[in-house]
């Protein structure tokens, strides 16, 4: 309140200060690279100038929680929107060429194999409800009543889900070309 009274980076400074071990904390779970998450406090503090003026927050360390993990996940949505169909074509290029030896039906397995071990490292609920309705092909309303989850929480879980398997596969290219390939049999 008395930032916004007096608009002095002082009292955004010393708030933020009892906070950033937590959100540095945040930023590193969520980007996986302590430089890039120091970047990411130093970013969000910035931020915060401008967009506390604009709300009125009651409550500060839940909040700060809430636009900490908005910031690291618009910054992933921006990593993934970097990867040009042009790499994904070079790295298919790469692993036809390292895997020329391979007959299709073992490297369809190996491919299999990774999407279930990336399935397996999706929450319980994540795993129910992309498997019901991606793999066994069911409507929104049959993996309800199947799984007994409100609508707007399968939604949430298959779209958190297929974020997921993004990040999860994205640390390999075999695993990335999978993923694009499935992105665009799910449309």
């Amino acid at each position: 309140m008395k930032y916004k009274a007096t608009s002095d980076k002082i009292y955004v400074g010393e708030l933020y200060k009892r906070y950033t071990h937590l959100t540095l904390g945040l930023c590193i779970k969520y980007l996986k690279d302590k430089d890039l998450a120091q970047d990411a406090v130093m970013n969000i503090f910035e931020k915060l100038m401008i967009d506390l003026l604009k709300h009125d927050i009651h409550n500060f360390k839940s909040w700060l929680f809430t636009y900490s993990r908005n910031f690291c996940l618009m910054q992933l949505r921006k990593k993934v929107k970097e990867i040009s169909i042009d790499d994904v074509q070079n790295y298919h290029s790469e692993l036809m060429e390292s895997q020329e030896d391979l007959h299709p039906v073992v490297e369809k397995e190996i491919q299999l194999q990774e999407l279930e071990k990336a399935l397996e490292t999706l929450n319980e609920s994540q795993q129910k409800c992309v498997k019901l309705f991606y793999i066994k092909e069911k409507s929104y309303q049959e993996v309800v009543d199947e799984t007994g989850y409100e609508m707007k929480k399968v939604k949430s879980y298959i779209q958190n889900g297929k974020r997921n398997l993004l990040i999860q596969l994205s640390k390999s290219k075999t695993s990335l070309i999978i993923f694009i390939t499935l992105l665009n049999i799910w449309k």
